[in-house]
């Protein structure tokens, strides 16, 4: 009897929970929050597949990404059960996700018309070649005004156009009107609050902001790039705010989570946002950095969008409401962070887990001379480099997996100091220190690296699931649901801990300076589609010095052969 007692009066002592949504590029993961402390109470995670049907082409399926997250609820559910937490206590749901992924589905059938296409993914290189080479002076930042980004492979709008270029079902279902066109956030709000039966058709203004069809001014589509890029505006999600009840949640109420059903979905941010928003980032000049497939460096800018002159994003930051004014954050990418452990551990084999690379890495202490470039997907921030490739180089034959294995997680922190630079330029205000999030922070070797490399203290908070916190805040405030304070009297204070630099600013400089040579190196690798022949064959003139060759030699053996008959 005591222990039902118990466990009912601690059920009381709870108060209202709040869920979040976190799709990853890599995992699906649902997780549970109180909202009176930001405790996280419960949480499951799932891996996603990613394919990768052609060279740089990066894939992933819509409905595994769906079938993901019913798991994670189902099984989060379970353990609530198991820990006799009352699920009818979760009173709003968030969703976070990977940005810029691009989907497309029938709205009459539910059906996703292709796979999802990564925000790494570069099949679209051409296009945005094209496109450059039609703006006045071959301008990438021709729409930057509008968009607060540059023309590139790692927008949605591309990766749109590309699929109703390429793909029949697409082009048939946006001529017939029955084309839905969303960032993961959208399909997982559509397909949670109903689907092909009444589901909402959202997204929010910070998933909106990395489409390129999105005015960052007016925070509405924009109909002079929807005609730029030929997108019809009438399959776009509709824009909300990132905090405000978008449908319920209608689940089959024989599953465990059917106790979800007519929960409010009230908080949809993209997952930097959300980290931005989990690290109660809501000053002017406060600025996080989050470690996951890729890395991600967001400094809040205030209630006015500021336009970088050193390569980095302009993006909404969040907005917190309908009435709430939206706020404006600068944005640092990168595209290869944490895929460079998957890199290294898939292709390369030589790491069976995330936790072997820091015992690799630990065991030598030192790169020995070795400098890794992940390049996969060319550079991203400050450079905006698509033809740039990964590159390893420094090597000797002292060199072995374990320099391989620090280089790589000096990669990390080399270009977190790249954008770091270019933040301070733009900003004019240094950072005393970089709060920190994701799951490569758990990596303790790489936190003392990075305060190392960067030269300031590094703060890492002690419950390091802040992308879903900050979703889980947004929708926990929404009108309508209110069991989330965010004046920041009412903020929860948070644990942390802080990595301070170790080596001398000199030793850190000089290495900073070799990696910045190796950047130099990797560009310029890769030149856009060979140019086909008649027969759908590549052509040798497409390469042109190798054209240059083939006609060379063959003026030389026809001036050969004159100069012999002249003898």
């Amino acid at each position: 009897m005591n222990g039902a007692m118990a466990a009912s009066s601690h059920r009381i002592m709870l108060g209202p929970l709040v869920a979040a949504i976190d799709q990853g590029t890599s995992s699906t993961r649902f997780l549970v929050f109180n909202s009176k402390t930001a405790e996280l109470l419960s949480h499951h995670q799932v891996e996603i597949k990613q394919s990768f049907p052609k060279e740089g082409w990066v894939e992933e399926d819509p409905k595994e990404i769906l079938q993901s997250v019913y798991e994670c609820m189902e099984r989060t559910c379970e353990k609530l059960t198991q820990l006799n937490i009352d699920i009818s206590n979760i009173k709003a749901i968030g969703v976070t996700n990977q940005r810029e992924t691009t989907l497309v589905w029938d709205k009459e059938t539910g059906e996703p018309l292709y796979n999802a296409i990564v925000w790494l993914d570069l099949r679209t290189q051409s296009t945005v070649e094209r496109l450059i080479n039609k703006t006045p002076g071959r301008n990438k930042n021709h729409l930057k005004h509008k968009t607060g980004l540059p023309i590139s492979t790692y927008f949605s709008a591309v990766k749109l156009r590309w699929l109703m270029d390429n793909v029949n079902e697409v082009h048939e279902a946006v001529v017939s009107h029955r084309a839905m066109f969303g960032t993961v956030d959208s399909w997982l709000i559509w397909c949670l609050t109903g689907g092909k039966s009444g589901g909402v058709h959202c997204t929010d203004v910070t998933n909106a902001s990395r489409t390129m069809l999105f005015n960052i001014h007016t925070m509405d589509w924009d109909p002079e790039l929807c005609k730029y890029f030929g997108i019809p505006m009438e399959i776009l999600p509709r824009v909300r705010s990132s905090s405000e009840i978008y449908g319920l949640m209608k689940i089959c109420s024989s599953r465990k989570s059917g106790a979800l059903s007519g929960i409010p979905i009230s908080g949809c941010l993209g997952d930097q946002s959300a980290a931005l928003v989990g690290q109660m980032c809501f000053q002017d000049g406060q600025a996080k950095n989050t470690y996951g497939t890729g890395c991600f460096l967001l400094r809040n800018t205030g209630a006015k969008p500021v336009m970088s002159d050193h390569g980095l994003l302009t993006t909404v930051a969040y907005k917190l409401g309908r009435d709430k004014p939206a706020c404006y954050a600068l944005e640092g990418s990168v595209a290869i962070a944490g895929a460079v452990v998957r890199w290294l551990q898939d292709n390369l084999g030589i790491i069976g887990s995330s936790e072997e690379l820091e015992k690799l890495a630990a065991s030598v202490g030192t790169s020995y001379g070795c400098y890794f470039v992940p390049a996969f997907s060319g550079l991203y921030a400050p450079y905006w480099e698509p033809s740039a490739r990964g590159i390893i180089c420094g090597l000797t034959q002292f060199t072995n997996k374990s320099h391989l294995a620090f280089a790589a997680l000096e990669a990390v922190c080399f270009q977190t100091r790249e954008i770091l630079d270019a933040m301070n330029q733009d900003s004019g205000i240094p950072l005393t220190q970089l709060q920190v999030d994701g799951g490569m922070t758990s990596n303790r070797l790489l936190m003392q690296l990075q305060a190392d490399i960067l030269c300031i203290p590094v703060v890492k908070p002690s419950m390091p699931e802040t992308t879903a916190l900050g979703a889980a805040m947004a929708a926990g405030a929404a009108e309508g649901v209110s069991v989330w304070s965010l004046n920041p009297e009412d903020l929860s204070e948070v644990t942390s801990e802080k990595f301070e630099p170790q080596i001398n600013p000199e030793e850190s400089e000089f290495r900073y300076a070799r990696w910045k040579k190796a950047v130099e190196k990797s560009m310029n690798w890769e030149t856009t589609e060979p140019v086909c022949n008649g027969n759908g064959e590549p052509s040798i003139f497409s390469s042109v010095p190798l054209g240059f060759y083939v006609i060379g030699s063959m003026l030389m053996l026809i001036g050969a052969k004159y100069l012999a008959g002249h003898n």
